[in-house]
């Protein structure tokens, strides 16, 4: 079954397209946080940055850049945040990897709280060694 970004994507459902390459296109969230809020998908229904080849991985990231760029020429924010998550634990929402670009302001009522772990040098490089590339 098509997701819904696939179903943007083929034009089935209207979308405001503002970019589109090879890899990935972009397109104004239907739920506006704020003016300028802009999803930037994957053209394949990768689930996943996890699951994403790293050309997609790559386009979005880039066409992320030059979407935040035109967000603030135009819009002037006090500030952008970019945000990607993946599974239901992560914050997805949609079962197709993207991204947002969102323009932010003061007392905007976008919030992002996690409590802060201080687990000691030792700690960090023991995790840093798990995950090194």
């Amino acid at each position: 079954m098509p997701t819904v970004f696939e179903k943007l994507l083929s034009g089935e459902w209207p979308c405001a397209k503002v970019y589109e390459d090879e890899h990935v296109f972009a397109f104004m969230d239907a739920g506006q946080v704020n003016d300028g809020h802009v999803i930037v998908a994957s053209k394949l229904p990768f689930e996943t940055l996890m699951d994403m080849d790293e050309a997609t991985a790559a386009a979005m990231m880039r066409a992320a850049w030059r979407i935040a760029r035109a967000v603030e020429a135009e819009f002037k924010p006090q500030g952008i945040t970019v945000l990607q998550a993946n599974r239901a634990a992560g914050w997805q929402t949609v079962t197709h990897a993207h991204l947002h670009v969102l323009p932010r302001y003061e007392g905007d009522g976008v919030e992002l709280t996690w409590p802060r772990k201080e687990p000691g040098m030792e700690r960090l490089r023991e995790l840093a060694a798990r995950v090194r590339v």
